[in-house]
């Protein structure tokens, strides 16, 4: 075996790895959500008082209370 076709192997078998575990991810509902917060954090969108204060209104706007009472 060369080394350039150890390399493929190597790359294709990482490959089927990455790909397994990106399904496992999208098709569990926790798993995906982690991965999202993961994501955010990441790419620096949302910090943890921002994401409270989102889910705050979010919640507040849904119970359909007027504000001021």
């Amino acid at each position: 075996m060369t080394e350039t076709q150890a390399r493929w192997i190597a790359n294709a078998v990482l490959a089927s790895a990455a790909v397994a575990a990106a399904v496992v991810v999208i098709r569990t509902p926790r798993l995906r959500r982690i991965a999202a917060n993961a994501t955010r954090a990441w790419l620096g969108g949302q910090n943890v008082a921002a994401y409270l204060a989102t889910a705050a209104g979010r919640a507040w706007t849904e119970s359909g209370r007027a504000l001021g009472r």
